[in-house]
């Protein structure tokens, strides 16, 4: 396979993926671009080789870079704006994990301490009140786990992996 064959192929499947983690296609797809990019990338750049309008890699970049998934970097000499992905793939599934928490299960989380005031009055609050209660065990139980994934050093998963693979 030839190199441009494997970058098309790659920033398609990692837009595709994208779309499975809470995000648009071009987002990932900005993404998987300035991932694979061995140097800053501009905004007429990623256009370029995207085929998209400039709003949207604008509002792409400014979301990427929310996430903390991309950063802006300064290039001495020139007036244009460069971006970078952020290389470290551990604080890139940081970041991932964190933006989805806080979109996603901290809400579930208050809205569920809001069910918890329902009182179990009749078969079916009792039925309704039991589920809630499970659910929020659950929820802050992977809410804990995420918190500790988030605190932990890279090695803390990649060592147990690399000995499971040995």
């Amino acid at each position: 396979m030839e190199l441009d064959e494997g970058r098309l192929k790659f920033i398609t499947s990692w837009g595709n993926l994208g779309i499975n983690w809470g995000v648009n296609r071009t987002m990932g797809q900005v993404h998987a671009l300035l991932l694979i990019s061995p140097d800053p990338m501009c905004a007429d750049h990623i256009m370029e080789q995207l085929k998209i309008s400039r709003g949207n890699v604008n509002m792409t970049l400014r979301t990427l870079i929310d996430w903390g998934l991309v950063h802006k970097h300064f290039t001495m000499g020139q007036r244009k704006e460069f971006f970078m992905a952020e290389k470290d793939l551990w604080k890139v599934l940081i970041n991932i994990v964190q933006q989805r928490k806080r979109k996603e299960l901290d809400p579930m989380l208050d809205m569920f301490k809001e069910l918890s005031y329902v009182k179990p009055e009749c078969r079916e609050s009792e039925e309704f009140t039991r589920v809630i209660k499970d659910l929020t065990h659950f929820s802050m139980k992977a809410d804990n786990i995420l918190e500790n994934l988030v605190s932990a050093e890279s090695n803390w998963l990649i060592g147990p992996i690399l000995r499971g693979i040995r």
